[in-house]
């Protein structure tokens, strides 16, 4: 076992969370895409996504904490957690909106907060921000990017 690093530098400071944002992030994903997760493999999962947003929170664009707290509210939303879901999905639009963010990162905020209010059973606001999601599509330049969205969207309704 190493020992603990106790006068980092700034810039090792800084690498380090660029280094975890990415690795927690991906970490998350992987356990998302396992349909056999245990519930320790759900705690897991939760703490990555936090684990991913908080690197990213302290060193990342606007658009690295967009898709940081839209991987928390799709990872809340799985697991049942509808109004956590809700308040990550609706801070990585705000952070679309307050930065003027590309189409793709504000249809998959919209995405989010649709799938924390379907988890609700809220029916009008699903519908609210499946269409708001849907609106964006077209505007969305890249066809994969576009697709991705779309599959998303349509797996809500």
């Amino acid at each position: 076992m190493s020992d603990a690093v106790t006068e980092p530098t700034s810039d090792e400071v800084i690498r380090w969370h660029r280094t975890m944002g990415p690795i927690l992030f991906n970490h998350a994903w992987k356990l998302m895409d396992d349909a056999a997760r245990s519930a320790d493999d759900e705690d897991t999962l939760l703490a990555a996504a936090f684990g991913q947003r908080y690197h990213w929170y302290l060193v990342g664009t606007a658009v690295n904490k967009a898709i940081a707290d839209w991987q928390v509210a799709r990872v809340a939303a799985l697991l049942g957690y509808a109004e956590l879901a809700d308040r990550f999905g609706r801070l990585s639009l705000r952070m679309c909106e307050d930065h003027d963010l590309p189409p793709f990162y504000r249809g998959y905020a919209h995405e989010a907060i649709a799938r924390a209010a379907d988890v609700m059973d809220d029916r009008q606001t699903r519908d609210q921000h499946v269409l708001a999601a849907r609106e964006v599509l077209p505007q969305i330049e890249d066809e994969q990017e576009r697709a991705m969205l779309d599959a998303d969207v349509q797996m809500i309704c």
